[in-house]
């Protein structure tokens, strides 16, 4: 049943390749656009540019979430989810994985790209992809939480008002991290942050996530 939930992601990937390329464009127009607004000071995109990548990441991230368990409501998968010998855990959690691969690995492919942009070297910008690595699972896990939450409910609104706190403080330890990295000092207990923050998503997200599916097919 697992490989069948891939399976069917994946084909519903390649029949709207829209939802998952409209975060990547998203994030790459978001990027480009604050360097041309702002000309070509070089200390000051340097410095802007943590913010921007990791808020242009987590907008990316909440484009179309709220759509994410809707087709699945409608078709009745998330039914047969209930009563499937797999725990429902393990199939939310497979679905927000396969979800982070298709609609957000390929923002971390082009951000040593929005990076160089803003001029920031080699070393600033693997730090940038090691904070993207470890945060952009966290909020994948969060926004498909408020998905839940709010399934069934119209418009995107409520979904920002549940995620955007939650994700604050992984916005501040991504840009830490990199700012760190910026002034030579080691970057190391922004990104221990991070990877705690991931594993108490892991640990908690799936299972808050199945609860709250539970309460809408009610």
């Amino acid at each position: 049943m697992l490989i069948a939930v891939c399976a069917r992601e994946l084909k519903l990937a390649a029949r709207r390749p829209s939802d998952a390329l409209g975060g990547l464009f998203f994030f790459v127009l978001v990027g480009s656009l604050f360097p041309l607004a702002l000309g070509p000071d070089a200390p000051l995109l340097r410095q802007i540019a943590p913010g921007i990548v990791w808020v242009a990441a987590l907008l990316a991230v909440l484009l179309g979430q709220h759509r994410l368990f809707e087709s699945d409501m409608a078709d009745g998968s998330l039914e047969q989810w209930l009563l499937a010998p797999a725990p429902l855990p393990l199939l939310v959690g497979l679905k927000v994985a396969t979800h982070w691969l298709l609609g957000v690995l390929p923002l971390l492919l082009v951000a040593p790209l929005l990076g160089w942009q803003y001029g920031l070297d080699g070393t600033v910008v693997g730090i940038l992809l090691a904070s993207l690595a470890l945060g952009t699972p966290s909020l994948c896990l969060l926004a498909a939480l408020g998905a839940a939450l709010t399934l069934g409910v119209r418009g995107q609104l409520l979904l920002a008002l549940v995620v955007l706190p939650l994700s604050v403080p992984i916005l501040i330890f991504g840009s830490h991290a990199v700012a760190q990295a910026q002034q030579g000092l080691s970057a190391a207990p922004a990104l221990n942050l991070l990877g705690a923050c991931l594993c108490l998503a892991l640990l908690a997200g799936p299972w808050a996530i199945a609860a709250a599916l539970r309460l809408a097919l009610e």
